[in-house]
């Protein structure tokens, strides 16, 4: 059922340890304040921080609902006049479509999550949000080895795989300059 609101997609993306998800919360906080519905979410295999909760590298928390898949969120949003996605890139590309439908009831829709993979490739389903969104909020963090504006992540480990879950231990954002691809 159509809303009297207009929705909407936002997207906030960036490298590591850019603010990513202190924006999310901030948002979302601000909804809050606004006394709007929030419904929250993140992926189930990002337990960094816990289970039910997501957070940013700096403590600062929401309560949110793990999900194992983007679906989950479309059943479990009904009440939500505003819904957070943090970690955007762990999801497959029917985020795009959960998204679209949500804005198109009428909901304001905040997702946060890395442009980039560790290669300093595209990490979808972020691009494909970032082209349908209202609008976009690209972060940077400061390179851990030189101090300038970073936009890429660095893995520090060897593992090859795309989704490794880490921190600090096995990343750093560093800028173009002192950014080293990972050999293929």
């Amino acid at each position: 059922m159509p809303s009297s609101h207009t929705g909407s997609i936002e997207v906030i993306c960036g490298s590591m340890f850019s603010g990513k998800t202190e924006e999310l919360i901030r948002r979302l906080r601000r909804a809050e304040i606004a006394k709007q519905k929030v419904a929250i979410f993140k992926p189930a295999i990002d337990t960094r921080f816990g289970n039910d909760h997501i957070v940013s590298h700096n403590e600062q928390k929401l309560r949110s609902f793990p999900v194992r898949s983007a679906k989950e969120i479309l059943s479990n949003s009904h009440e939500a006049q505003v819904i957070g996605i943090d970690e955007g890139q762990f999801f497959d590309a029917d985020l795009i479509d959960i998204c679209n439908a949500l804005a198109d009831q009428g909901k304001r829709v905040i997702v946060a999550g890395l442009d980039m993979d560790f290669r300093g490739k595209p990490f979808e389903p972020m691009p494909q949000l970032m082209a349908i969104a209202e609008q976009v909020t690209k972060t940077q963090a400061v390179c851990m080895q030189c101090g300038e504006p970073a936009s890429y992540t660095q893995r520090l480990t060897e593992a090859k795989e795309r989704v490794v879950v880490g921190a600090k231990e096995m990343y750093e954002a560093r800028c173009r300059r002192c950014y080293e691809p990972p050999e293929e």
